[in-house]
């Protein structure tokens, strides 16, 4: 698909070849109550969905995969990266209480996915820049998610980070990559229809 410039829009243009797949909503950059509302609801169908959890990798039960970096995703491309940090950190807010350390790495990952995907959308609004985020966002958030797991794993979980390191190519990595392909497809599907729902 190709992209129009900036230079080639005409004065008082309001369809914008290269914000064919924005929400609108996400470039206004005001704070009405209707925002607000989808804010507050993103964010609890961010919490209800982080319950949601289930094993993905055979033989490694205690890696559990849950939907809830697609909804920080989503909340992104709609509204740009402060609702991909609104929703990642107030997503996970009921586990803080039950699971604090893995609260953490839960908010650690799903900023690195959302954020840098957004921040790439908000300037490529098109399917490519779409996809291009969500690359960059699984690459981004596949790295904090090692890196966290070999730090903040041994405070929780009885191991030192020796152990967390020779679990990264049987467990961690295959687990993430697999998590982050997961969101990412579902995200790439969903993203434009929703968009198209929130501007109605």
């Amino acid at each position: 698909m190709s992209v129009s410039s900036h230079s080639m829009q005409q004065p008082g243009n309001q369809s914008r070849p290269d914000n064919e797949h924005s929400t609108g909503v996400a470039d206004s950059g005001r704070w009405s109550t209707k925002r607000i509302a989808i804010y507050a609801l993103f964010v609890a169908l961010a919490m209800a969905v982080s319950f949601i959890e289930f094993p993905i990798i055979p033989g490694v039960q205690w890696l559990k995969y849950d939907p809830s970096g697609i909804v920080c995703l989503v909340a992104g491309f709609a509204f740009g990266p402060s609702a991909a940090v609104i929703v990642s950190v107030l997503g996970f807010i009921p586990h803080l209480f039950t699971n604090p350390w893995g609260t953490l790495m839960a908010v650690l990952v799903a900023l690195a996915l959302s954020v840098p995907a957004s921040l790439i959308y908000r300037r490529n609004k098109t399917r490519k820049g779409a996809l291009l985020g969500i690359v960059v966002g699984a690459l981004v958030a596949l790295a904090a998610a090692i890196v966290g797991n070999i730090i903040v794993t041994p405070f929780y979980a009885h191991m030192t980070a020796a152990q967390v390191v020779a679990l990264i190519i049987p467990a961690l990595l295959p687990f993430n990559v697999l998590k982050f392909t997961i969101h990412g497809v579902v995200t790439f599907l969903i993203y434009k229809p929703i968009s198209n729902l929130l501007n109605r």
